[in-house]
């Protein structure tokens, strides 16, 4: 097998996500509404690529499929672990592995599901390739994904306006949010997408608030402000940058995040 060119690129951010937990316990409606929207039924065979602290691939085995989780940070695997003993599946298929080479036959699965993991896969046409290649004939993928225009799409491009540009070749997580992308994205390997939308809520008593939280569990925004410690006049203009964006997403002393949901079957 050749040397992957984003070898480096995925080390960086199996570290960079270590730290994901505090902010996955408020995607488990999601992770809800994303298991009803793929249709998962008992004795399904189902696989969350990104499964994080496994939120959705204990869904999907709460529906009665049987579940294999990947996820490229062994820390949040052993919170998945964790969480699947408490809610007593512990029969779930935990593995560290990568969305561009998954570690399973061709055909394995009969649903392959991904909650705003497999948009962070560097090449969404391997991704997408790989996806697809582990399904079943017949078998269908549903994912979740941030648009571009809302609140978390316009933070990841925030955060890369002020980080080192990722390597050549890599995609931005947020072009999986725009349905026509996602269209293009699909057509090689399934037929025509049905598209949902959701909206997460992140309570909070303030914009700072939430911007401190963000900041200590997010990946990127924790890298961003690390990064500029020693300079605080730059480290207090990105925080009135980033308040003014996620001002008019704020209300209720609650934050609003759109989200997108997309579902195809093979072809």
């Amino acid at each position: 097998m050749t040397q992957d060119p984003f070898a480096e690129f995925k080390q960086r951010q199996r570290q960079m996500w270590s730290t994901f937990a505090p902010t996955a316990m408020f995607t488990p409606p999601v992770a809800g509404h994303l298991v009803r929207f793929a249709q998962v039924v008992p004795g399904e065979a189902v696989l969350d690529v990104g499964t994080g602290t496994g939120v959705v691939a204990i869904t999907a085995a709460r529906h009665g499929a049987t579940v294999t989780g990947l996820d490229l940070t062994p820390e949040l695997l052993e919170l998945a672990r964790d969480n699947a003993r408490i809610a007593r599946h512990e029969d779930i298929v935990w593995t560290e592995g990568d969305a561009e080479q998954l570690p399973y036959p061709d055909g394995s699965f009969d649903v392959v599901l991904s909650q705003f993991g497999h948009m962070f896969a560097p090449r969404a046409e391997v991704a997408m390739a790989e996806m697809r290649r582990v399904l079943k004939p017949g078998g269908r993928v549903a994912f979740a994904t941030w648009p571009p225009e809302h609140f978390v799409g316009r933070m990841f491009a925030f955060v890369g306006r002020n980080s080192p540009p990722p390597p050549a070749g890599a995609s931005p997580p947020p072009q999986w949010g725009n349905p026509a992308t996602v269209t293009e994205r699909l057509a090689p390997h399934f037929g025509a997408p049905f598209f949902e939308r959701g909206t997460m809520n992140y309570p909070a008593l303030s914009i700072d608030h939430f911007r401190l939280f963000m900041e200590r569990s997010v990946g990127p925004m924790q890298k961003l402000v690390e990064g500029l410690a020693g300079d605080p006049q730059k480290l207090a203009a990105l925080r009135d940058e980033f308040d003014a964006m996620a001002a008019p997403y704020f209300s209720g002393n609650v934050m609003h995040q759109n989200y997108l949901l997309t579902r195809a079957r093979v072809k």
